[in-house]
């Protein structure tokens, strides 16, 4: 090789490494630019998904939320219905005091099993009776102190002395509270 030609082509490979260089350090500079652009990009995926994550269990919580309000309703839909036939009840548990003083059995009998069968009827719709009987501790969560008597013997003190009116719920809220008397 001449020295002329030798001279060309070094020029030649100087310019050839100069552009591999240039080309070098620009398609660096697009990776990196590539890094950040998709780094960016999956931080933004990571914040979209987490609030769709959030609004996912929020709807969630709602649907739940919404069932037991419904489980609920369903349950004290009677509540006006059954707290109206109370009162026939409890005239059905005087009549069947007064009869069974008296001494009528059939009559006894016949008013007997129309108050079985009504109170069954009742019951099945998710009545229930508040069970409180004489010597209770009284708790004013379950019961209504009509008045308070001196207590017949010192262990009835702040107990429950006598039940005026029987107590109902239905399902776990009371729709009539019993009317007791307290020993004072």
């Amino acid at each position: 090789m001449s020295a002329e030609n030798n001279k060309e082509y070094n020029e030649e490979t100087n310019e050839l490494d100069n552009a591999t260089l240039e080309a070098n350090a620009n398609g660096e500079q697009l990776v990196v630019d590539e890094q950040a652009v998709e780094e960016q990009l999956r931080d933004e995926i990571g914040k979209e998904k987490e609030k769709f994550l959030r609004l996912f269990a929020e709807f969630e919580n709602f649907k739940k939320r919404n069932a037991k309000e419904r489980i609920e309703l369903f349950k004290t839909a009677n509540q006006e219905v059954l707290s109206a036939l109370l009162p026939v009840l409890d005239d059905f548990d005087r009549a069947i005091t007064e009869i069974g003083k008296n001494g009528d059995e059939a009559l006894l009998k016949g008013v007997s099993l129309i108050h079985d069968k009504f109170k069954n009827t009742l019951t099945s719709k998710g009545l229930e009776e508040v069970t409180l009987k004489a010597g209770d501790a009284f708790d004013a969560d379950f019961a209504e102190a009509i008045t308070q008597i001196p207590a017949p013997s010192p262990e009835l003190k702040g107990k429950i002395v006598d039940v005026i009116e029987k107590g109902y719920k239905l399902g776990d809220k009371i729709i009539r509270f019993p009317k007791v008397v307290t020993g004072q």
